[in-house]
């Protein structure tokens, strides 16, 4: 029998409401579970109901057990598991800048806690997932370098060591992109004086970084056009800075696919000093 492609369409919404329904049921059935825990005003219930969505890994449902009776035990012998299974589940939803305060209360109020090495490696790890794009404010991979570093010196025989030390390169990478940025951000804005110390700074303090090649040719370019646009009592010196950069550009990279240019900005610089000094 032939299905019409209508009645198939049908059927498809059908199913989709019978997935949406069944799906809303679930969800509604935790909720009115939790519900009934915190009802009941017992707090040894509530801890046994938070305890058995955790261990489902229902971690919106257990966290939200785990704070209704977190005041009642934190001063208990129970309060450090409370506490480090509750930022847990902030952490495995991926609510990595709540579950990143709560482990840093963690830390600071229970130091001597059997979680203390996991909850400092979950803290580590926010910041590594909070850390954005190059394209963006830098700030919170700056704590995340601190937060892993901090975890290695003081677990350097932890199985997430080299896990952690490969986080470390990533992190670094995107500083060394986000100093290339700000640099190029000015030379492309036509801001030569300012690029050529960015740039300058940014190589100074990444001397390893992937973008040293692009450094130092955007430099070169920056100092030549600084030259060309300047007053003509700063040209002569601004021109012989261009070609230190230049000098040191071929040096470092004599097969470039860039040198033609380079070299014709050099030509150019050496002719108007070669004009100067015979006007003297």
């Amino acid at each position: 029998m032939r299905i019409s492609a209508r009645t198939t369409t049908k059927m498809k919404r059908l199913l989709t409401y019978i997935v949406a329904s069944f799906v809303v049921a679930i969800v509604a059935m935790s909720c009115d579970g939790v519900q009934q825990a915190l009802k009941t005003n017992d707090p040894q219930y509530a801890y046994e109901q938070a305890l058995k969505y955790y261990n489902e890994g229902k971690w919106r449902q257990a966290s939200e057990l785990f704070t209704a009776c977190r005041h009642i035990y934190q001063s208990s012998p129970r309060g450090d598991s409370l506490s480090f299974y509750n930022a847990r589940c902030k952490f495995k939803d991926h609510n990595w800048d709540e579950a990143a305060t709560m482990l840093d209360e963690f830390r600071r109020k229970y130091g001597r806690s059997p979680f203390i090495e996991d909850a400092e490696g979950m803290y580590a790890l926010c910041h590594y997932y909070m850390s954005p794009e190059p394209q963006r404010d830098q700030g919170v991979t700056t704590e995340a370098i601190i937060a892993i570093t901090e975890f290695i010196s003081r677990y350097p025989d932890s199985e997430k060591r080299p896990e952690f030390e490969e986080m470390l390169k990533t992190l670094t990478e995107r500083l060394m992109e986000k100093s290339y940025l700000n640099a190029y951000t000015y030379f492309k804005i036509g801001r030569y004086k300012s690029a050529i110390v960015a740039f300058k700074n940014s190589l100074k303090q990444y001397p390893n970084t992937p973008r040293k090649e692009d450094i130092m040719y955007y430099t070169t370019v920056a100092a030549y056009r600084l030259a060309a646009n300047s007053v003509e009592s700063k040209q002569v010196d601004r021109y012989l800075a261009m070609l230190d950069n230049y000098y040191s550009f071929i040096g470092e990279y004599p097969d470039a696919k860039r040198r033609r240019e380079l070299d014709n900005l050099a030509e150019n610089a050496r002719d108007f000093l070669d004009k100067k000094r015979e006007t003297k």
